[in-house]
Order: structure tokens, then sequence, then C-alpha cells
């Protein structure tokens, strides 16, 4: 069995099921995963706890219950869940249970045919590269014997869905929600949010894509505009009604977020925490270092200045903003895709938490997600656009082409437009003199190229992407 087809990208081990994410793989990774842990936090737990869980893929539960037994005959204490659950309550049960860490069964937001595995560490969050390193260099090792280890279940959305209650002021949601100031939509995109919110809020609201499809629709559970449609329909149709609407959109396993506001526009992540940021110094007191990737928009420095905050910036993987979670003081990191966390919870991306945040700003301000971005907008003097495309390869081949181009190649001018500067913290982002930017990277578990770009209007930004697909296809 070839360990090769192991690699680890920005969160955990992905691959096409029954290709590279097999029985075999999985039950040789899993021990080697759990005894990592145990080296890195078995002397602070004092036991050998290893939480197991999974989301609502394709086999993703049968997949778990042979890891499960697997890591127990290694000489670990499984908790394994008896249900689905968003992979943020698995790393919350990691560290209020003090396991050693959890193992969770989920391709995120991956194509249907993807399965994969994420590894999380007892301080409740993605476990940095040094430890997956590790588990790739010790694929292979046949552990010492040990006596097995026992396996029970657990119920992974009580202690969760108690603590995100107490992090907002809910009856102010539920009041609003009751009495008809506030709609609440959410398209859970056939994944793990399922019955989150309302679990939450302890109230009906509309969710969209409820049932099991493992097909995901023929798409993918990924908060992006093409797979929306339907949300944003819904929405409109409700334009001319009282009251303030607002979509939620979670990915597969429920750590991205995105929204649609009250018109039907949709809001990613570039334009949620401004507006989380925002809510939470002003609403909430809230103090702290702001982290963001290079793929986060420009706004965010500005407003990070506007209420003199710090910030710093990472590559893109939440594991990099909850390593720097862990030793500094944080008001909120978040990443383009998405993934947004907060200081006061544990280091960890999590969909229904921001989700929370963002329905208290509304029923706090009785305003319109896209009016509260508007005014941001306004106060900074900052008016950019964002998008970003994901151009599918046809092989890893193409892929190293393209890097090798990027290595040894600097581009002066790009769509027209002068470099001003060039920084490489994570793939390739070209600053332009216009204040406008093009980031040029690759996914660490597709053959996908992923282009991002800002600029002073959509025109530009599209004519950008066009710019880079254009460069990308000649030299492939």
């Amino acid at each position: 069995m070839s360990v090769d087809a192991i690699k680890f990208g920005t969160d955990g081990w992905r691959g096409v099921i029954g290709a590279e994410f097999t029985f075999d793989r999985l039950l040789m990774v899993a021990p080697i995963a759990a005894a990592v842990l145990a080296d890195t936090y078995a002397a602070k737990t004092g036991n050998r706890k290893i939480i197991v869980g999974f989301d609502r893929r394709f086999m993703a539960e049968t997949f778990a219950k042979r890891m499960a037994e697997a890591v127990r005959l290694a000489g670990f204490d499984v908790i394994l869940s008896d249900t689905y659950a968003p992979t943020p309550a698995f790393s919350w049960a990691a560290h209020s249970q003090n396991a050693l860490g959890a193992l969770v069964i989920t391709a995120s937001h991956n194509p249907g045919d993807y399965l994969g595995l994420k590894v999380k560490g007892n301080f409740g969050g993605s476990v940095p590269p040094e430890m997956t390193t590790q588990i790739e260099a010790r694929l292979g090792e046949t552990l010492p014997p040990s006596h097995p280890g026992t396996l029970t279940t657990f119920d992974p959305w009580a202690s969760y869905c108690q603590e995100l209650r107490g992090k907002v002021d809910l009856a102010s949601i539920q009041q609003s929600i009751a009495s008809g100031k506030l709609s609440v939509f959410a398209d859970v995109m056939n994944g793990a949010a399922s019955t989150g919110l309302g679990r939450l809020l302890g109230l009906p609201i509309t969710e969209l894509n409820s049932k099991t499809d493992p097909l995901f629709g023929g798409g993918a559970p990924e908060p992006l505009p093409k797979y929306l449609s339907q949300l944003m329909r819904v929405i409109r149709s409700h334009q001319h009604e009282p009251g303030i609407r607002v979509g939620l959109v979670f990915d597969g396993d429920c750590d991205r977020i995105a929204a649609v506001d009250g018109s039907g526009e949709f809001l990613s992540s570039q334009i949620l925490i401004p507006i989380l940021i925002e809510h939470l110094v002003k609403q909430r007191g809230f103090t702290g270092e702001i982290i963001k990737t290079v793929s986060t928009s420009n706004l965010v420095p500005k407003i990070a200045k506007l209420y003199n905050l710090p910030i710093y910036e990472t590559p893109i993987g939440y594991k990099y903003i909850a390593d720097r979670m862990l030793t500094t003081p944080v008001l909120i990191g978040g990443e383009e895709s998405g993934g947004i966390g907060y200081g006061n919870h544990i280091p960890e991306r999590d969909a229904l938490l921001s989700a929370l945040y963002l329905l208290e700003a509304i029923a706090k301000s009785q305003q319109d997600l896209g009016d509260l971005y508007r005014q941001l907008e306004s106060q900074t003097n900052y008016n950019f656009k964002y998008d970003r495309v994901d151009l599918h390869l046809a092989n890893m081949e193409i892929r190293s082409r393209l890097m090798a181009q990027l290595e040894h190649k600097s581009f002066d001018k790009i769509a027209k437009i002068e470099v001003r500067d060039r920084n490489l913290t994570d793939g390739y982002k070209f600053n332009l003199v216009d204040d406008s930017w093009l980031l040029i990277r690759f996914s660490g578990t597709e053959p996908v190229l992923r282009l991002y770009c800002e600029a002073a209007t959509i025109e530009q930004v599209q004519q950008t992407l066009a710019w880079a697909k254009d460069w990308a296809k000649s030299v492939s």
C-alpha cells in the first residue's frame, strides 16, 4: 500500500472515495494520528481519550466506525459520536472532555466523491503543520503492542449548543424572529449544519437542502454564489414583505459560512468579517488582535485601524490562525473562504457561532447585513470588489509547470496594471499600483488553481481574473 497518496493539506487529508481514500489507508493513518496526539498531549491530559466524529457524506459513518475500532485496538479510549455533527462540535468535544484530540471523517467543502480525515488537538482546533508532518513521516510504522482501549458513544450536539448559546444575547435574536422583525433562512447544503440553527435558537426557521444527498445536488457543499441560486431566489421572493431577511449558508462540515442579504445579494466572508469586527467591538466591547490570511480583503486592516486594533497576517489555512490564537489575545481570526473563529471560544473556525453573532448584529442594529457593510465602506472610504475563481487542471503535471513558471518569473504588469510588489506568504500575491491585488495559489488536495482578486470595480476584478486564466492556459 503506497503511503505517498496520503498527504495532509491546509486542513486534513482528503481523497476520492475508493481511489485515494480507502479503508486500508484510513486504518493505517488513524492509529498513527492518535499516537502523535498522545505524544503531544498525553502529559497534559493524563488519559488516552480520542473523540471520533463524522459528517453526512457518503459512507462517512461507516468509515468513522471502522476507524474508531482500529484506534481502540491500538490502545486508545475512543468516544464515538452517535450521529453526524459539525466539525467544530468535535473540536469542542476534544477540548471540553480533555481528550487527546479528535479524528473527524469529513471532506469539508470538496465534491461528493471525496472523503477525508481532519485531526484536531486537545486545545480544540486543527493541529499545527509540524504534527501532520509527523503523521506523514510515521506512516507504515508498526505501533508497539498495547492493551485495547474502550469504546463509548456520545451526543456531540448537547454540550456544543449549550456553549454557543452562552456567547450571544439569545433572547434578543429570539424576540426579533418571534415578532416578525427578522426572518432567517439557512442553506445547510445537505451537510452537517442541518438542524443546527433550529437547535440553537429554539425556534423554527426556514432550512433549505436539509436532506442527506451524497452528490450535493451535483455540485459541492461550498458557500459560493454558483451553488446558491435557490436561496437567493427564495429570499428575493420575500423581498417586499415587512421585516429584515437574512440567508445563512454553511459548508459541508459547518466550519465555513457565507450569507445572503435581504435583497438576495451574496455576502462572502470578505464582507462578513468586517461586519463581525465592528459588532464585537461596538456592541460587545471586545478587543484583541485581528488575524487575517493573505487572501483576506484589504478592508479588514482598515477596520482594524479604525478601532486601533493590532492585525496579523498568516498563510491560508485555519491551522495557522489557530496556532496564533494559542499564544496571543485575539478578537477574531478569519479567512477568505469562510472560516471565522473567535478569541472567546476555542481556536477553531465555527460557522454556527458566526451565524449567531451575525443574527445578534442584525437584532441589535435592526439593519440588514448589506446596509451594515455599506456603512463600513463609507466609514473607511474603501469600496473595492472581490471574486475568486477555481480553475480545474487536467492533471498534477500541469500544476507543476505553472508553479515552476511562477517560481522563476515575475510579472511587471497584470491586466495592464503595474505590479508594485509580490507577497510570497502563501502562493503568489501581486499587489498592483492601484491598490488592487491578484493572488495565484494551488490547492493542497486537488489539481486546482485558485485565483483571487480584489479591485475597485467588479469589471476590473473580472478582467484581472480573465488575464490570470489566459496565462494559466498558455502555460498548460
